[in-house]
């Protein structure tokens, strides 16, 4: 009986394969990392043989764990890290340069650039995003200008684009599909998101032909059949990791709201059908689009997260892993205020300041490794209250209550912190894994075994909750602290 679906995250230092049974609970997983590549400062690469390769492994590490037979695989589902950009030679399927992270800064002075001309409102109006170097677009701007090999396809007419999603899909179907879906056209800054088609006025801004593109597909829907893993198993479900976390977490109701803390933090707040612009510095997007009918979300995009707890450990040393952070999170010395503002390629929302560096703030000869590692968690609370005080604004709901995911909520300590500071509760998921979840649905919706896409409400289950402890007046002093040492670091002020 074909009674399992694979799910494929594709996240940015790691991949991970899951393997649910037919009502969604785990059966066995496998995780690899790969390669950062760090070019210059604000330059962040991958190889994108080396991510498809881990992904081959995982998948097969996964089934051989679950102790099941490739023919027992209903269908595959596909999350993916988000704007991060490759092209390829579509006639042997080989890169023409390393996949160009969502997390690089190179193109800053080109965003800027488009600014000055007064594209600014166009984009927002057009995409729902905010000019920045985060998106694809610009990548492949760079790509085009910068690499010979990409000009010559582009003049045969062999050159694609893809996001990871495409790139992977493109792969796995031995180069029978070239598709992406809309959630991470979403992510382009190349995708008319209220007529849910790539913008003929954006293609010319960054100018990028039409006919590198990959179709866009619904979130749930057919992408074609692989035959890597021993027999012809389709792939029928794909989102970007955040967009696939909501969904994970049952954030199908408008006002519902997930904080996922991977690489970076993302927070999502579903909008329906409706869809609205921010105007405090937030992103407009599709959260997932089902049968045509497009759910619009708001987002909220911190570049630094759980990439700042890999920073203690492999570039400073200070852990060998992250389970050590709720040890020393716990030993600090609470009178001393340290405040560490992760820059590192930049600040996202609600700052968008490509240029930004990190810093270190408040620091005495008592500063240790706890108070370090303490600063380092804080200051993703700090940045996720920035977010949830822009989406109040933005959306005119008060949140009282946020469900949250991703590595960093095993963190008991740091949960709690989350909660005083966002004076809101937070709810952990039974099951953590909910961006690798959230494609498992769509492919088991698309292939039956969810009925109604709604049902997905029924299976959510919380196993934590965390309520705010903290004085007010202490949460304002705190946060007071925070918005100091960022304005200090800005580069735009």
């Amino acid at each position: 009986m074909k009674n399992y679906i694979l799910s494929i995250d594709q996240g940015t230092t790691s991949t991970r394969v899951i393997i649910f049974d037919k009502n969604f609970s785990f059966i066995s997983s496998s995780q690899k990392e790969f390669r950062q590549i760090f070019p210059r400062d604000g330059e962040v690469e991958h190889d994108p043989e080396e991510i498809y390769q881990s992904v081959l492994f995982t998948a097969k590490e996964a089934i051989r764990k679950a102790k099941i037979k490739s023919t027992q695989i209903r269908s595959i589902g596909i999350t993916n890290q988000r704007e991060t950009t490759v092209l390829w030679d579509k006639t042997n399927g080989k890169p023409v340069y390393n996949a160009i992270v969502w997390q690089d800064r190179r193109t800053v002075k080109f965003c800027k650039s488009l600014e000055q001309k007064g594209f600014a409102k166009k984009i927002q109006n057009t995409t729902g995003l905010i000019i920045d170097s985060y998106f694809s677009a610009s990548k492949i701007n760079w790509l085009l200008n910068n690499s010979k090999v990409a000009k010559e396809l582009l003049k045969k007419d062999k050159l694609l684009f893809g996001t990871i999603d495409t790139w992977l899909l493109w792969k796995l179907t031995d180069g029978q599909s070239h598709y992406t879906e809309a959630t991470n056209a979403s992510r382009t800054m190349l995708f008319d998101i209220k007529k849910s088609q790539w913008s003929k006025e954006m293609l010319q801004i960054f100018k990028v032909p039409a006919k590198i593109l990959p179709t866009v597909k619904d979130s749930a829907d057919d992408f074609g059949h692989t035959t890597k893993f021993g027999s012809r198993i389709p792939i029928q479900g794909i989102a970007g990791d955040q967009q696939a976390a909501t969904i994970g977490q049952a954030c199908l109701e408008p006002g519902s709201i997930k904080s996922t803390y991977g690489t970076g933090c993302f927070m999502i707040m579903n909008l329906g059908s409706k869809l609205k612009y921010s105007k405090n510095n937030l992103l407009s997007t599709i959260a997932y689009r089902i049968k045509g009918k497009n759910t619009y979300a708001l987002e909220g995009s911190i570049f630094i997260a759980g990439a700042a707890v890999q920073w203690l450990r492999d570039s400073l040393k200070i852990i060998k892993n992250a389970k050590e952070t709720e040890i020393l999170y716990a030993k600090n010395d609470p009178s001393q205020n340290i405040y560490l503002v992760p820059a590192f390629v930049g600040l996202g929302a609600p700052y968008w300041d490509g240029e930004a560096r990190g810093a270190l703030f408040g620091i005495t000869r008592n500063t240790g490794i706890p108070e370090l590692v303490k600063a380092t968690l804080d200051s993703v609370v700090y940045q996720t209250k920035d977010l949830i005080l822009a989406m109040e604004k933005d959306s005119g709901i008060r949140i009282k209550r946020i469900k949250v995911d991703g590595g960093m909520v095993n963190n008991n300590p740091f949960i709690q912190f989350l909660s005083n500071m966002l004076l809101s509760e937070c709810l952990k998921p039974k099951i953590n894994e909910t961006t690798s979840l959230g494609a498992a649905y769509l492919a088991g919706f698309q292939c039956g075994l969810i009925k109604r896409f709604a049902d997905i409400n029924k299976k959510w289950k919380s196993e934590k909750s965390f309520v705010h402890k903290m004085n007010k007046k202490d949460v304002e002093r705190l946060y007071l602290g925070w918005k100091k040492a960022v304005k200090a670091t800005l580069i735009v002020k």
